[in-house]
């Protein structure tokens, strides 16, 4: 497994746990630790690219183009 995917896949499972504890305790995580700055903002951009990415990987290794 490459680097990139091995980050992509922490950086997805930060953004669940985060999504995790708004939906069961209405606490934000990222929110506490960087409060409602600029930084807070990149983190979410970070983890939401890796999703992508992690997607495009999924589609990429599940559907093979078909070439003749």
């Amino acid at each position: 497994m490459k680097v990139v995917d091995i980050i992509a896949r922490i950086l997805v499972l930060i953004g669940a746990i985060n999504w995790g504890t708004i939906g069961f305790f209405h606490f934000n995580l990222v929110n506490f630790f960087f409060g409602n700055t600029v930084v807070e903002r990149v983190i979410y951009d970070i983890v939401g690219v890796a999703a992508i990415y992690l997607i495009l990987r999924i589609r990429k290794n599940c559907c093979p183009s078909k070439r003749s």
